[in-house]
């Protein structure tokens, strides 16, 4: 049974959070058959330690906008690589290095992709470098 549609909602209320801070490859899994702890698995990248708290923290308002309980949030001290548990939906928010690394898509390379809407995916969509101050695209 795929996905519910209250959980492709959540889903899509959390993409919108973070990538409203910019946050990079936006990839929605559906992990509904093969999972039975959750619908759906949210990536998300960001590049350093405070744009993953601010990807986390506008995450965190969107889904208790929506009606969404955290559960857990995990590796927030960290930042590198955080979890949090909606439920319905986790949301994986990793710095680049890290989600590079642990390659989540990967591993989860058998269950279905959710479509996200195109202006959360673009590859043309730019985010600001911390370190450098430019603007860099987001691929």
């Amino acid at each position: 049974m795929p996905a519910t549609e209250h959980a492709a909602d959540l889903t899509l209320a959390a993409a919108r959070a973070a990538a409203d801070k910019k946050a990079a490859h936006l990839t929605a899994i559906d992990v509904s058959e093969r999972l039975g702890l959750t619908d759906v698995f949210l990536l998300a990248s960001g590049s350093n330690d405070r744009h993953v708290h601010a990807i986390v923290d506008a995450v965190d308002e969107a889904m208790q906008r929506a009606g969404a309980k955290r559960r857990t949030r995990e590796g927030f001290a960290d930042a590198h690589w955080v979890l949090m548990d909606y439920g319905d939906v986790v949301v994986h928010v990793l710095q680049n290095e890290d989600r590079e690394f642990y390659s989540l898509e990967r591993l989860w390379k058998d269950c279905p992709v959710i479509e996200l809407p195109e202006d959360l995916t673009a590859p043309d969509r730019r985010v600001d470098d911390e370190e450098g101050g430019e603007k860099g695209a987001v691929s």
